[in-house]
């Protein structure tokens, strides 16, 4: 069955970065949609990016200018690319991809960011 097994999450102390990946396996199908949603303790979970099929993305407003989405085809993976980190980026990342053909869509495990002031 379709996994997708996230990692680069960790501490960072503020101004700081680091860059999440959501590797898909188990699926022979390629990328449609795929994105990035976080949820801080307390809070709803919001989105923070997505890309498209045909590679335009969108950004939350809170992480806009800092944050970069990117995808590799071949290897079935996403990323994000986080800078100039605050402490209200603390929160667990979840990934999601949605695969042409599968209507499906798929979530990662989650991994906690956590920013220190």
């Amino acid at each position: 069955q379709v996994q997708l097994v996230e990692s680069g999450g960790g501490l960072v102390q503020a101004g700081g970065s680091l860059r999440l990946s959501c590797a898909a396996s188990g699926t022979t199908l390629s990328i449609n949609a795929c994105g990035w949603y976080r949820q801080a303790p307390g809070k709803e979970r919001e989105s923070v990016a997505l890309i498209t099929n045909t590679g335009i993305t969108n950004y939350g407003d809170s992480v806009k200018g800092r944050f970069t989405i990117s995808r590799d085809n071949a290897k079935n993976t996403v990323y994000l690319q986080m800078n100039s980190l605050k402490p209200e980026d603390t929160a667990v990342y979840y990934c999601y991809i949605r695969f042409w053909g599968d209507s499906t869509r798929y979530w990662g495990q989650g991994t906690l960011v956590t920013v220190s002031s």
